[in-house]
C-alpha cells in the first residue's frame, strides 16, 4: 500500500506531506483547494505524462515522493516488483520502496526508484500493478467495447488469462505466417529470376571444376615453366661455383675445393691444438653440406626443361580460373565458397512452390486452432458474463438503484474473411471472436441499453463503482484510487456509495476525492485540503482531521456552514450512523 506521499511546488500545492493508512481514505476541501493535486501527483507516481504547466508558479521544479510498503501477504506484487527494481539498480530497504518524479518548469521528466534513476516507463511498470486509480475519464473508459471486454476477462479469473495469453500467441502466429506466405508469392517472380542467375553461375563454375588453392599452383608453375632457360643457367653456373669438375692444378677454383684446402692444412696441425682440431672438424661439416647443396642444384638444373606445350595449357587453365574470379570471387577458395552458398540458396528458391504449399497449410492448421482457442475463449466468457451481470446487479441494489439489471453482452459477428467456427465464420481479432458491452436496464421493465446511451452520470459513476468491486473479489489491487466518482449523485445513492467503498476497503487500501459528506463519512481517515492566501500567493496544505475536525468539515460540505449548530449536529448524526453502518458491516 501507499503509506506515505509528499508534494512540492504542484499546483496550488507548495509543500506537504499526506501519511496514509489501510482502510478507507477521504479527501476533501473546498473547489479550487487542490484536491484533484493529490490525483495528479498519484498520477504522476504511475508513470502519467508530465505536464509543466503543473509547476507551481515561480518554482523552478515539481516533485512527488511516494513511499510504498510492501505488507505482509503481498507476495504476488512484492517479489517480482523487488526483483524489477533490482535490475533497474534501485533498492527496496525493509520492505519499503520510495519512488518519486521530478518535473521542471522547461517541461523535462525525471523518475527514480529506490533511489535510482530511471525511465519513466519503468516507473509505470513497477507501480501500475499495485494502484488502481479511477476519475471521470475513467468512466469514459469504461464505455469503449476494448475495456468492457478486459474488464470480464479480468474477472473471468486465472483459465481466461490463460487462454486469452494462448489465443494471443496464435493470432500472431497466424499474422507473421500469413506475411510469409504473401511475401514468398509476391516475390516469386523475382526469385525466379535469381535462381536462374544462381543456376548460370554454378554451371559456369562446374564446367571449369576448380580446386582449392589451384589459382595459386598454376600461378606458380607458369612462373617456373616461362622461365625454365634462365632458371636452369643460373642453376648449372651455381653448381660450377660449388663443384666445378676441375683438373687438380686448378684446386681451390669452386667452393668445395677451397674448403677441402682449408681442412687439410689445418688436419695437417690438429695434433698441436685443441682449438685448431675442432675447426677441421667444422670445415669437415662445412665440405659435407657444401657436397649435398652440389647435387641438389646439380638435380634441380637437370629437371628444368622447355616445355612449351605443358605452359600453354597453365596459361589456359589459369585464364578460365580468372574468368571465374572476376565474377565470383577475389580467389579460387571464394569461388568455391559463393559456390557452396549459391547451391544451398538454389535449393531454397527452387523449394518456393512446396514453400507456398507448406505456408498455406501452416495457415489453415493455425486458423483451425485459433477457432478452436476462440470458441473456448468465447465460452469462458460468457459463463463469466452471466456471474459478472448478476454481481454488479446486486452490488447496485446496495447502491440504492434496486430495480437496476446489469446484462454483459457477448456477442460475434459474421464475415466471410473470418474464422470458421460450428456452422458461422465469425470475424476475429487480437483478443478473440467476441465484442463485450456492457448493457443497463436502469428501472424495471426497461429494455437494456448500453452505458453510454442508457445511463446517466450518477448512474454511470455507481456502475463503474460496482464493477470495480466485483472485480476486486477475483483481480485484486492492493490500493485503489477514485477522483470524484461519485459525480452525480445525491442522497441515499451517497450513503450506499460511501458505504460501498468502505466495504472495498475493508481487502484494500482506498483513497477518496468527494465532495460528498455522506461518502467522506464512512472513511476510517479523513484528510482536507486546506486552501490559504497571502495576498498574492496561494498556497494548499494537507491536514489529517481528528474527530471534531472531521464534524466540522462534514458541517461545512452539508451547509457551507462550519459553526452552525444544525449542521454541526447534522454533521454528528451522518458520521455517527455511517460509523455504525460500518461495524454492522
Amino acid at each position: 500500500m501507499i503509506e506515505e506521499i509528499r508534494i512540492a511546488s504542484l499546483g496550488v500545492i507548495e509543500e506537504s506531506a499526506l501519511e496514509l493508512g489501510p482502510g478507507f481514505t477521504a479527501i476533501t476541501g473546498e473547489t479550487g483547494a487542490g484536491k484533484t493535486m493529490v490525483v495528479t501527483a498519484l498520477g504522476l507516481l504511475l508513470g502519467g505524462r508530465a505536464d509543466s504547466g503543473a509547476v507551481r508558479t515561480g518554482a523552478k521544479t515539481a516533485r512527488v515522493e511516494g513511499l510504498v510498503r510492501l505488507t505482509e501477504g503481498s507476495e504476488r506484487w512484492s517479489e517480482p516488483l523487488s526483483a524489477r527494481v533490482d535490475e533497474l539498480g534501485g533498492e527496496v530497504e525493509d520492505d519499503a520502496l520510495v519512488v518519486a518524479r521530478q518535473i521542471s518548469a522547461e517541461g523535462r521528466s525525471r523518475a527514480f526508484a529506490g533511489g535510482a534513476s530511471v525511465p519513466v516507463s519503468a516507473l509505470s511498470g513497477l507501480i501500475d500493478p499495485l494502484v488502481a486509480v479511477h476519475g471521470q475519464s475513467d468512466q469514459h473508459r469504461l464505455l469503449q467495447p476494448a475495456a468492457q471486454r478486459d474488464a470480464l476477462d479480468r474477472f473471468a479469473g486465472a483459465r481466461a488469462a490463460k487462454a486469452r495469453a494462448g489465443y494471443s500467441a496464435t493470432y500472431q502466429r497466424l499474422r507473421a505466417t500469413e506475411a510469409e506466405l504473401a511475401e514468398v508469392v509476391q516475390t516469386a517472380r523475382e526469385r525466379a529470376r535469381e535462381a536462374d542467375l544462381l543456376r548460370f553461375g554454378l554451371g559456369e563454375v562446374e564446367q571449369v571444376a576448380p580446386e582449392s588453392g589451384e589459382d595459386r599452383a598454376l600461378a606458380a608453375e607458369e612462373a617456373r615453366l616461362g622461365f625454365a632457360d634462365t632458371l636452369r643457367t643460373a642453376a648449372e653456373q651455381a653448381r660450377e661455383c660449388l663443384s666445378s669438375e676441375s683438373t687438380a692444378g686448378e684446386a681451390g677454383a669452386d667452393a668445395l675445393g677451397a674448403v677441402s684446402a682449408a681442412r687439410k692444412l689445418l688436419d695437417g696441425v690438429r695434433d698441436h691444438d685443441a682449438e685448431a682440431a675442432s675447426l677441421a672438424d667444422r670445415l669437415a661439416e662445412v665440405s659435407y653440406l657444401l657436397s649435398d647443396v652440389a647435387a641438389d642444384v646439380s638435380s634441380y638444373a637437370t629437371s628444368l626443361e622447355t616445355d612449351p606445350v605443358r605452359l600453354a595449357a597453365v596459361s589456359e587453365r589459369r585464364a578460365a580460373l580468372t574468368a571465374l574470379t572476376r565474377k565470383y570471387g577475389e580467389t579460387i577458395d571464394e569461388v568455391l565458397a559463393w559456390a557452396e552458398q549459391g547451391s544451398r540458396r538454389l535449393l531454397e528458391l527452387d523449394g518456393t512452390d512446396e514453400r507456398i504449399e507448406e505456408l498455406r497449410a501452416q495457415v489453415a492448421s493455425l486458423r483451425t486452432t485459433l477457432a478452436e482457442q476462440g470458441a473456448a475463449l468465447t465460452a469462458l466468457r460468457d459463463k463469466a458474463a452471466a456471474k459478472l451481470g448478476r454481481v454488479v446487479s446486486d452490488e447496485l441494489t446496495a447502491l440504492a438503484m434496486p430495480h437496476a439489471v446489469v446484462t454483459v453482452a457477448v456477442t460475434q459477428h459474421d464475415d466471410p474473411d473470418g474464422l470458421a467456427v460450428g456452422e458461422r465464420t465469425l470475424r476475429f481479432g487480437p483478443s478473440g471472436l467476441d465484442d463485450v458491452e456492457l448493457l443497463l436496464a436502469a428501472n424495471r421493465g426497461a429494455e437494456p441499453r448500453p452505458l453510454g446511451k442508457g445511463a446517466s452520470g450518477g448512474e454511470l459513476s455507481r456502475v463503474m463503482l460496482a464493477v470495480e468491486v466485483a472485480l476486486a473479489a477475483t483481480h485484486p489491487v492492493p490500493t485503489f484510487v477514485f477522483d470524484e466518482v461519485d459525480a452525480g449523485v445525491g442522497g441515499k445513492a451517497a450513503v450506499e456509495v460511501g458505504r460501498r467503498l468502505a466495504l472495498l476497503a475493508r481487502h484494500a487500501q482506498v483513497l477518496v476525492v468527494t465532495h460528498l459528506p455522506q461518502v467522506a463519512a464512512f472513511a476510517d481517515q479523513h484528510v482536507v485540503v486546506v486552501k490559504s492566501h497571502d495576498g498574492t500567493v496561494t498556497t494548499s496544505g494537507l491536514t489529517t482531521l481528528d474527530d471534531g475536525g472531521r464534524v466540522k468539515e462534514l458541517s461545512r460540505m452539508l451547509a457551507g456552514l462550519e459553526d452552525s449548530e444544525t449542521a454541526l449536529a447534522h454533521a454528528e448524526e451522518l458520521l455517527a450512523t455511517a460509523q455504525e453502518a460500518r461495524s454492522a458491516g
